[in-house]
């Protein structure tokens, strides 16, 4: 495939349009899932506002990952 039609695919039909406009939404939700799961990881010790009612699609996986800590951090204490 020549790149003159490649071109006429992605900018010219409707369906190339369609592709660029996809494949622009699927690249900006990875990037903000990676940059979510690093500001989180940054700011670990952040306590929310308990009458901030906003929710996040990543909870139930960083709920997950703090009572893991919790609990290593027992057993560290335990075996001490």
């Amino acid at each position: 495939m020549e790149i003159q039609e490649l071109y006429h695919l992605l900018f010219e039909t409707y369906a190339g349009i369609g592709i660029l406009v996809g494949a622009g939404i699927v690249l900006s939700l990875i990037a903000c899932v990676i940059f979510e799961f690093r500001t989180r990881k940054i700011y670990k010790n952040h306590v929310p506002d308990p009458e901030d009612d906003e929710w996040s699609l990543l909870d139930d996986v960083l709920e997950g990952e703090e009572e893991e800590e919790q609990h290593e951090a027992a057993k560290k204490k335990a075996a001490q």
